[in-house]
């Protein structure tokens, strides 16, 4: 096969984004039995997940700038090794502690989703760069569905320690051919990375996205919940004072300021909250036991198995979506994919005593789940420099984990606060939680008819990148 080949280059970034997809959800519902295997505190187990969350928060935005700035195959290699290396580690881990710091290394992978847009930008022919990112979105939203599925056969047929043993051989077969096959980019972004941006953008996210992980434990009014939201406060404020006077800022502002951008993005923090939230919470209502006076005590696999709608609609739809872009357009999909969440979202509100509505409803969402990744990532690439796909797409992953950060906060508010004599929550905090998540995707969808349309007749290729550079250019 060439080594030009976009059709192997497609699969090595979609074997990449699809690994650490799935990084993001198999663990999760393992995290008990890892727990007990490890002789750990269920406190210390949520560092598993908390670890992960911040590492690719931080991780992702700084990484797609670097990829801008120093080319995206370089870029991409390290951070495959990054991800090799952790999950190598984890599979090995001794105790706990080895585990979450194997954890933080795999949260590089977040990077892999703005350099694999970046690097379809660059690379694939104008008229298939959009069917290429709906179909690599396809694969990441599909990734994180088969984490909910795959956990529980491969925990009950192997053990633990094979969620990780599987990415390594899979990874570690990945980067060669990445190296052999993947071209280096040929548009490169002038300047340095801003460091001290970069050091600002990572307190900032630490600091928010850490008592949000954390309040449950911690208490909403404790002082450390308290002071490290002020303190996310100040040091955003101070992070968009260095970036609006940097030379070569690590996010430009003036692009994150385009309509279409705010406003994908804005679409992106609501849907991510309903989006992560559901796959956190659904799953622990299938598996209540019925003696709480809901769900139906099913097993990990028996609720992985329930959540198999959603996996095959989120592949399907995202496949689909790229078929469907130059007919209906990116706005449309995210419109729709939001109402779509809304639907799935307020139906299981109010119906959710049989297990055909929970396949139902996941099957619905996973549908909206589809249209909506590839359509975010279509209109961002499609509204910015080609010098800052990775920087742009990147911050849009991150708003879209921090949309699932508050989102999962505040359904668990909802959903602990009040808490029957067994220790189980009471069937109406997950309706009020369900009906929350439907109305901020519904307030999705509304940010996406804010989305402006493309005029029809748009110039593509060289002389458009030249056109939407000419207003942000990167100094």
């Amino acid at each position: 096969m060439p080594r030009n080949s976009t059709r192997l280059t497609f699969v090595v970034l979609a074997t990449g984004a699809g690994v650490f997809a799935m990084l993001q959800s198999l663990i999760a519902p393992a995290l008990p039995t890892v727990q007990h295997a490890m002789h750990s505190s269920q406190s210390t187990a949520t560092w598993v997940m908390t670890a992960y969350l911040l590492s690719a928060s931080v991780f992702t935005p700084i990484l797609g700038r670097v990829g801008d700035l120093v080319g995206r195959k370089r870029t991409l290699v390290a951070v495959l090794m990054a991800v090799l290396a952790g999950c190598l580690v984890a599979a090995l881990a001794p105790n706990m502690g080895v585990l979450i710091v194997a954890r933080v290394a795999q949260g590089v992978g977040g990077a892999l989703f703005p350099l694999s847009f970046g690097i379809i930008r660059d690379e694939f022919a104008p008229a298939r760069v959009s069917g290429s990112i709906s179909n690599l979105s396809a694969v990441i939203a599909a990734g994180g569905g088969v984490g909910m599925v795959a956990a529980g056969p491969i925990v009950s047929a192997l053990d633990y320690r094979w969620l990780f043993w599987i990415p390594v051989a899979v990874v570690a077969a990945t980067v060669p051919i990445a190296l052999r096959y993947v071209p280096e980019s040929p548009n490169r972004a002038e300047g340095s990375v801003s460091w001290l941006g970069a050091g600002l953008l990572s307190a900032w996210l630490v600091a928010l996205l850490l008592p949000l992980s954390q309040a449950g434990q911690w208490g909403w009014g404790s002082v450390k919940v308290l002071g490290l939201f002020a303190a996310a406060v100040v040091l955003f404020a101070g992070w968009l004072l260095v970036e609006a006077r940097s030379r070569t800022p690590l996010i430009d502002l003036r692009v994150m300021r385009l309509p279409a951008v705010w406003t994908t993005n804005t679409a992106a923090l609501l849907f991510g909250a309903g989006m992560y939230a559901i796959w956190s919470f659904l799953p622990g209502f299938v598996q209540t036991p019925r003696s709480a006076g809901y769900g139906f005590g099913a097993t990990v696999t028996e609720s992985g198995l329930l959540m198999l709608p959603m996996l095959v609609a989120m592949f399907l739809s995202g496949v689909l979506g790229g078929r469907l872009a130059p007919v209906v357009g990116p706005k449309a999909q995210l419109t729709t994919g939001a109402a779509l969440g809304a639907f799935a979202l307020g139906f299981l509100a109010l119906w959710h005593d049989e297990r055909w509505q929970i396949a139902f409803v996941a099957g619905v969402f996973g549908l909206g789940i589809g249209l909506a990744f590839a359509s975010m990532a279509n209109l961002i690439v499609g509204s910015v420099p080609a010098e800052q796909t990775g920087a742009a797409t990147g911050m849009n992953a991150n708003i879209r984990t921090i949309g699932g950060s508050v989102g999962a906060a505040l359904t668990s508010v909802l959903v602990t606060g009040h808490l029957q004599p067994s220790g189980l929550p009471y069937g109406s905090g997950y309706a009020h939680g369900f009906t929350l998540l439907a109305l901020l995707c519904l307030g999705a969808a509304g940010a996406a008819l804010l989305v402006p349309v493309r005029r029809a007749g748009r110039v593509t290729g060289p002389a458009a990148e030249r056109a939407a550079a000419a207003p942000v250019r990167v100094r």
